[in-house]
């Protein structure tokens, strides 16, 4: 597998891509070619097209979750996918649970995702789901993450809608991917409002896999209580991954105590990963 960072809040000292506080990966694997969210605008474009990548050629565009500074990004898509002149067989797929695409609110803006069902079906053919879905024979998206501990996820972020009604959003559209190596597995993630350490033990339990080689995306640790930091550090400093690459939206203090316990890594647009 080849990842591509195409979006990240930091870039890539001295190779002058564009940078910004969202997220998007350009993923190659067995054939297939993947986007993972596409950050706030079109950036994820311009720095693809500086990079060489055809973006025409994507076989999926796969959601983290809803929230703005993963999704709105698409809407540059809509007009270079008009290349698929409407054949379902050649239209890429939305892989995504349900949830991102409904309507959420903070502080009374809107912070998700804002297209109509219409446009999205006129460019994508939909596969929204809360399952499993195994995109190649190693490579997996986790549909709705098991939230099994009791220090992540514990305050909603804003509201969603459920039928017209308000409801606290626990962003349980929250997701990510695994891939599975001989040495283990690496882990995928967009913003970890699940919790990463939930993310990580649901990818061990689809992989079949304790061993896990790298963790690469946003851990939404901004400020986190004193009580998720820590156990976050016990729990990283247990499983002992071979490196990890968080980025996003993790704070710089943050950052710094996870290099405590873990082999932490730089990541900025630009940056190619092989797995």
């Amino acid at each position: 597998m080849k990842l591509t960072v195409l979006v990240d809040n930091n870039t890539t000292i001295d190779k002058n891509y564009f940078g910004e506080p969202g997220l998007s990966y350009y993923i190659e694997e067995e054939g297939k070619r993947l986007l993972f969210d596409v950050g706030y605008s079109d950036i994820f474009l311009r720095n693809a097209s500086k990079m060489g990548i055809d973006l025409k050629k994507t076989d999926y565009l796969v959601l983290s979750h809803g929230h703005l500074d993963h999704t709105w990004g698409m809407v540059n898509l809509f007009g270079i996918l008009d290349y698929y002149s409407g054949a379902d067989s050649l239209r890429p797929t939305l892989l995504a649970h349900p949830g991102s695409l409904v309507t959420k609110i903070d502080k009374g803006e809107q912070i998700g995702f804002i297209y109509s069902r219409q446009m999205v079906e006129s460019a994508f053919n939909l596969n929204l789901t809360k399952k499993t879905v195994w995109i190649t024979e190693k490579l997996v998206f986790l549909g709705e993450i098991e939230r099994t501990n009791d220090f992540e996820n514990t305050e909603p972020i804003g509201i969603t809608l459920d039928n017209g009604v308000e409801v606290p959003d626990y962003i349980m559209d929250d997701t990510a991917l695994a891939y599975k190596t001989r040495e283990g597995i690496v882990v995928i993630t967009g913003c970890s409002h699940s919790g990463i350490c939930n993310i990580v033990e649901y990818a061990k339990k689809v992989c079949g896999d304790d061993r896990v080689v790298d963790i690469i995306g946003g851990f939404h640790l901004l400020k986190p209580s004193e009580v998720r930091l820590e156990k976050t550090l016990a729990y990283m400093k247990k499983l002992a991954p071979k490196e990890v690459h968080t980025c996003h939206c993790t704070d710089l203090a943050s950052k710094i105590s996870l290099a405590g316990v873990v082999n932490l890594k730089e990541v900025g647009v630009g940056e190619i990963f092989s797995y």
